[in-house]
């Protein structure tokens, strides 16, 4: 599966009413390579929008952002296809213009937690018949993606504190700053 074809999976499940349903179902039809692949490119993806500056914008959406909601915000983001990804990649604060009702999860946030397991979900249910959690199918995974050369996640250095966001991203601070979603 090359780039193209994953962004291509990415913009047709998004027209579907559970993205990572349908996903996983495609996927399991694909095979393991398949799997592999788009779940190599999604890491990839994770890892690329692994940066302060995004983090710091997700942190004044959301009036905070932990760790897992970082994870969940770029899954998000993945999810929202290629040109917009591409676009708050390159200015995060395009993000107040983009973001609706619409494109929100059922709280209200821009997350998509059951983005991130599709992969390990079409993975399990080629390998299992099911979805059930399975620690050895995990680290065959995990094994399979290591062999293809994904490398860790990268170290994030802060390049901002709390009291500078309101500077540093004045467009996403004026809509969300007082009113952050959820």
């Amino acid at each position: 599966m090359e780039q193209k074809e994953f962004w291509s999976l990415i913009e047709e499940s998004r027209e579907c009413e559970d993205q990572a349903e349908w996903l996983t179902d495609v996927l399991a039809q694909k095979g393991l390579e398949e799997v592999l692949d788009f779940e190599f490119l999604l890491q990839q993806l994770m890892n690329a929008s692994y940066k302060s500056r995004l983090w710091g914008a997700a942190f004044v959406l959301m009036g905070g952002c932990s760790d897992d909601a970082f994870d969940y915000f770029r899954g998000w983001l993945i999810g929202q296809g290629e040109e917009i990804f591409n676009k708050v990649m390159e200015d995060p604060e395009f993000l107040a213009a983009y973001i609706s009702e619409d494109n929100l999860d059922d709280e209200g946030y821009p997350q998509n937690e059951e983005l991130l397991s599709v992969g390990l979900d079409a993975y399990t249910l080629i390998k299992t018949g099911e979805m059930e959690w399975d620690d050895n199918i995990y680290d065959e995974l995990l094994e399979a993606l290591e062999k293809k050369g994904l490398q860790p996640s990268p170290d994030i250095e802060f390049d901002w504190e709390e009291d500078d966001l309101e500077d540093l991203f004045p467009i996403l601070w004026e809509r969300f700053g007082e009113e952050p979603l959820g």
